[in-house]
């Protein structure tokens, strides 16, 4: 179980997941890292879900990118169609976030590609509650895509059983431009 969320705002966009891999209900890891950065840092992504199928799906979806000039629709709709058709990808478990400067985009294992209506989405079993946080400091606060991601985390880490406080993030745009920043306290 994970908590992945994603906020775009002025000229950022900001993924945040929690390290925090379980198997029922033991934790097994705490500072796992379930961000990428893709096709020549220009896009940023995150999974939730089994880590293996998780990762074959960015491989995939990164050939895409390759393939398409890092055209973030267009690859996520090729790799959703594979994802759907393929008889072994169509098992897989596993939820994707990816962002660009100016789209955000969710993959799912059904086949979908989701742009949100708002600016913001959570994906994982504490998804629900990040996002919740992130729209509240969306409309109500001038904070940064960045500082909003790592707030709306922390109060999910404080309600979500399946939700730590190690928190990593990947930006782009604004003054973190592709940085992976380390967990927090």
């Amino acid at each position: 179980m994970t908590t992945i969320l994603a906020v775009k705002r002025w000229d950022q966009v900001a993924i945040a997941g929690d390290g925090q891999i379980t198997v029922g209900d033991i934790v097994m890891k705490h500072t796992a890292n379930k961000l990428r950065t893709l096709y020549k840092g220009e896009i940023i992504g995150g999974f939730a879900g089994a880590v293996a199928d998780a990762l074959t799906l960015f491989e995939r979806f990164e050939n895409h990118l390759e393939k398409h000039n890092g055209q973030l629709k267009r690859s996520a709709v090729e790799l959703a169609k594979e994802w759907r058709t393929d008889r072994i990808l169509r098992r897989l478990d596993a939820w994707l976030v990816a962002a660009d400067k100016s789209d955000l985009l969710v993959l799912s294992g059904e086949g979908d590609v989701i742009e949100p209506d708002e600016d913001v989405v959570g994906i994982g079993s504490g998804g629900g509650y990040a996002q919740a946080a992130a729209t509240a400091l969306l409309k109500h606060s001038d904070l940064s895509a960045v500082q909003i991601a790592r707030t709306a985390m922390e109060i999910a880490a404080g309600i979500c059983i399946y939700t730590n406080t190690q928190i990593n993030l990947l930006s782009l745009g604004g003054k973190a431009d592709s940085q992976q920043q380390k967990p927090g306290p």
